[in-house]
Formats: structure tokens, sequence, C-alpha cells
């Protein structure tokens, strides 16, 4: 059994780390009414418009003689999705030939085709919306159930080109990596990310690093400094913000995640979940020197700065973590808007089984991210592709904008939470 006094050992990692048993304190979750109302509707549907341009697909696809059965669209914020059966099967080997020639035809803007999408006898054409609107967070955190999922750490973030709410397990990814061009959408998504997060887990439940070499996008998270946010040891401020205390901060989780796989080895349990159950069904409890642990999610804004000034000193600590950390509930997120492979180095692409690609200038960035050129054929303003487990979802990204967020900041802020 382990004794309280190694127990207390973690004082050398982690300053005022004490996390409370969650029935011990009362905390109230935000409300949605903390959220802003959709600023932007769709427009109504121009139905001459759709049909004209299904004709010139059709015409275009018969320049280069592939004929079609069939084709119908679906209208999302960014694009039209076009599900096209052509005649023969075979006719899927021509499109991919000449899928250059035929988006130029189509359209000056970004066009991607996919032929055929897998798991069914069907090609795509994927077009930009001539009326673009957005979704506001409201509009999809009201759409779902997140006190009620069976999700761990569930992130919803936007909507699906087939207009259904886009929600992902990050316990389960179990880490992310967010690429693309300047002003495309990462910091939003990384703030879709967090605010889900919110609206659903407890301090007690969960603990964010919150790492910003840009000084600027996170310090709205500062009032969370005495719940969500994590203390280090050295570490000056709550949000991260020098090269020197993020190295820190992930030699500090290191030695954290090790005191936790040695919890786990003296409580005989593979993972977090199992850990946790242990606590709160009292097997285990604070006599014997244990306390329930908390997820940690860590986030990294701009990883090329970090990378470009300290490179071994962060990718080191940063691929352990990526590597062992999941089995202890700590998950990483890392946003660059330069993918490039010497940023993102196959040490870390292996271990980021999850990943968002924004816009991006150059196909070799698209390749980093998703491993295809597929980003460089998205739209701007939210405009995302999600791969996990060599799949890919289209999605637009859920707008939050600062008022919204230090809302529901301030409301939890205000709330008197023991750590």
């Amino acid at each position: 059994m382990l004794k309280c006094a190694n127990w207390r050992t973690w004082s050398i990692v982690m300053e005022n780390y004490k996390i409370k048993m969650m029935n011990n304190s009362i905390y109230h979750y935000p409300t949605i009414n903390l959220l802003d109302s959709a600023s932007a509707i769709a427009q109504d549907v121009d139905l001459e418009q759709l049909e004209e341009q299904q004709k010139h697909i059709i015409d275009v696809l018969r320049t280069f003689c592939i004929p079609i059965n069939e084709i119908k669209y679906t209208l999302s914020p960014s694009a039209i999705r076009y599900e096209i059966k052509p005649k023969s099967g075979q006719l899927y080997a021509k499109v991919r030939k000449n899928e250059h020639d035929i988006s130029l035809c189509l359209s000056p803007m970004g066009v991607r085709i996919m032929s055929p999408v897998p798991g069914r006898n069907v090609m795509v054409i994927e077009i930009a919306n001539p009326a673009p609107y957005t979704y506001q967070l409201k509009d999809i955190i009201e759409a779902t159930t997140l006190k009620n999922d069976d999700m761990d750490l569930p992130c919803a973030i936007g909507k699906t080109i087939d207009d259904e709410i886009f929600m992902f397990d990050l316990a389960k990814m179990p880490h992310l990596l967010i690429g693309g061009a300047t002003g495309q959408g990462k910091t939003v998504c990384l703030h879709d990310i967090i605010m889900s997060l919110l609206f659903k887990k407890s301090p007690q439940e969960l603990n964010f690093v919150l790492i910003d070499p840009k000084k600027v996008e996170f310090e709205i998270y500062n009032p969370l400094i005495n719940s969500f946010l994590m203390k280090i040891q050295g570490c000056k401020h709550p949000i991260i913000t020098d090269v020197d205390e993020a190295v820190l901060a992930l030699n500090s989780l290191c030695e954290l995640m090790n005191k936790r796989f040695d919890l786990l080895k003296h409580t005989n349990v593979r993972n977090i979940n199992e850990y946790n159950e242990k606590i709160t069904n009292n097997t285990i409890g604070n006599a014997d020197g244990y306390e329930y642990m908390p997820y940690i999610v860590v986030i990294i804004d701009e990883f090329a700065d970090l990378k470009m000034i300290a490179e071994e000193d962060i990718e080191m600590p940063l691929v352990r973590l990526a590597q062992l950390a999941r089995s202890v509930g700590i998950h990483l997120i890392i946003a660059t808007q330069r993918p490039t492979y010497n940023i993102i180095t196959g040490n870390i692409s292996a271990n980021f089984p999850a990943s968002i690609a924004f816009k991006v200038a150059t196909q070799s960035d698209s390749r980093v991210i998703i491993h295809n050129a597929d980003a460089c054929k998205l739209l701007a303003k939210g405009d995302m592709l999600f791969s996990h487990i060599s799949s890919l979802t289209r999605v637009q990204c859920a707008y939050v904008d600062k008022k919204e967020i230090n809302q529901v900041v301030s409301f939890i802020a205000q709330q008197e939470i023991n750590q």
C-alpha cells in the first residue's frame, strides 16, 4: 500500500496540487444562456442557381467522357456537396486522372473531389457555397446533450457538411494536432474545445495547462487560476508564455505522469478510469493516501515558436508524454500555422493520430497534417478537415467570441472552489 509520505512528494513537482473529492464541494456548471444566440442564419437557397450548377457539373463531366446516373446535393455553411454516381465504376479512375482539369472547369475557388468515397459507390464534388454562413458555438452546444453523453472528454466543435453536430472524445484520440495558415480558424477551434470541456467537466475532474507563446490568446482564461488551471512549480503565471517555463511545465508533467503510473501500479489498475472508479466506490481513499485523479489537457497554441527556440528541450518531453500519458489521463493538443516536416517531425506525427487541418498554402503542409493534399482545397473562415484512423470528415468550425468566453469564465471564477 502506498504511504501518505510518498504522496506528499508530489509537492516537489506541482505547487498546491491538491484535488478534493467531487462530493466534498459543490460546483455549478455554466449554463447555455451565457453564450450568445446565432448571429448568422442560413440564407434562402437559390434553387435555380443550384440547378444551373448541377447542369454545369454534368456538362463538365461529359466533356471528359464521364456520364452519370444520379446527382444530388447537400448544403453546408461553407460548401455545397454533390454526390454523383457514374454509369460505370471504371469511370472513377478517369475522374482521379483528370481531377485537376475538372476542378479548374468547375470553379476558380477550391474544389474538393473524392472518387470514389471510401465504402460507398459514389464520388463527391464539393464546391464553395456562394452564400456562406457560420454557426455560433451556442448552436452546437444547444443541440448536444453534453451532460448526458458517455464521452470522457467531449469536444463539440462544429457541424459536418451533412449538417450533423460534430463531436469527438479527446480521451480516445488521445492527442490532437491542429494546423493551418494564419487566420483560418485554429485559435477559434482551440477556444471551442476549451469551452466544450468547461461546459462538461468540473475543476475536480479536469485541469488545463495552457501554453501560449503569442501571449494574447489564452489570457482570457486567467481568472480560472483557482479552478481549472494547473499551478506548476517554477511557473510565475498560470498561462505559460515563456519558453523556459514551457520546458519546465512539460518536464514537470513527465514527472507527474511517472507518479500517476506508480499509483496505478499500487492500486492494481490499468488506467485513470479504473483508478477513479475505485476512488468513487470507496474501494480506496484518502486514508490510504489516494485522491481523485483529474484529467489534464495540455494545449500549445503556436508550437512552431517554441520549437524554433528550444527544439530538443521541447520535443523530448512532448514525445514522451504523447507516447505514454494517455493511460494516466494526460492529453495533448498542439496547434501551428507552420505545419512543415521540420516542425512536425516523424516522432510527433506518429504519436498524434488525430488531426485537424484548416486551409494551408501548400500540398506538403497538408500532407504533414492529414497525410493528403485536400487541405489546400479548403475555404477560409473555419472550414476544416478532421482526420482520425485514416478517415476524413469535413466540418465547419463553430464561432465563439471573446465576450462569450469571458461570460463563461467569469461565471466559473465567481464560485468559491477549493483546490
